[in-house]
């Protein structure tokens, strides 16, 4: 399922409450670092339509937010997410201050989030960016290059859990880190980052990187990759449980 707007909700999110998104990839593509066998979104694919410009978005969250503060409507959070991975807008750095100067008039107590695979870390303003939002929620679903290759299907060959990891560690621990575990198939390889190897490599960078908190989900939707399966709610606890153990702070999405 595709974001059709710019803005679109607010809808109740399981992690983070209720939720206005923002969208700043194209209205009918999917463009992303990476091509997740599990997004909702689908696989990877482009047309002609540009990403939008800075006033536009500007724009249409500033109509959205004195709509809804005129309408005295509740909101928890602005959420950058959409078709793909934010961070790859042009603009994004700008855009993350635009938010925050609107966030700060109509909404002064919501939070601003962002959603990212922490693959354009290493671009100083989008780190800048990341560094100016309440919450970073950056996605590790495998410590294990080839369970992560599988599961994340990078675009950039290149891509390493140790280099994300390293640019990980530059925030000091100030981000959250998200990890969605899951098994299955995909063209002949199977892949299970529930395994005692898998969650205990996981743990070591965990152990590294101190996040301010650990969120822990699995599937909830619709796939573009059938053989997909969740874990058991008990393996999910269990996992969160050893989070917890390294004095990290946890939560479950069942």
């Amino acid at each position: 399922m595709l974001f059709e707007g710019i803005v679109f909700g607010p809808v109740r999110s399981r992690r983070l409450g209720v939720s206005l998104g923002v969208n700043l990839l194209p209205p009918n593509s999917k463009i992303c670092s990476f091509n997740c066998l599990y997004c909702e979104c689908g696989f990877n694919f482009s047309s002609s339509e540009k990403y939008p410009t800075f006033e536009q978005v500007s724009e249409a969250l500033e109509q959205r937010l004195k709509m809804m503060k005129e309408g005295n409507e509740p909101l928890d959070v602005i959420t950058f997410a959409g078709n793909g991975e934010p961070t790859l807008h042009p603009d994004f750095e700008r855009i993350v201050d635009a938010t925050i100067t609107l966030r700060n008039y109509y909404f002064p107590k919501v939070k601003v989030s962002v959603l990212s695979n922490a693959t354009r870390i290493a671009d100083e303003a989008v780190f800048r960016a990341l560094k100016k939002v309440d919450n970073n929620i950056l996605k590790l679903d495998s410590a294990v290059d080839s369970t992560l290759k599988l599961i994340n299907q990078p675009i950039d060959n290149r891509f390493s859990v140790d280099n994300v990891v390293r640019q990980m560690s530059l925030f000091s621990g100030d981000f959250i880190l998200q990890t969605l575990f899951l098994k299955g198939s995909y063209k002949g390889a199977f892949f299970d980052n529930t395994t005692d190897d898998e969650v205990a490599a996981w743990l070591d960078v965990v152990k590294r990187l101190k996040p301010k908190q650990v969120m822990i989900y699995s599937l909830d939707r619709k796939t573009p990759v059938e053989c997909l399966q969740r874990p058991s709610v008990e393996q999910l606890h269990a996992i969160a449980r050893r989070v917890e153990e390294l004095g990290v702070s946890v939560s479950v999405t069942e």
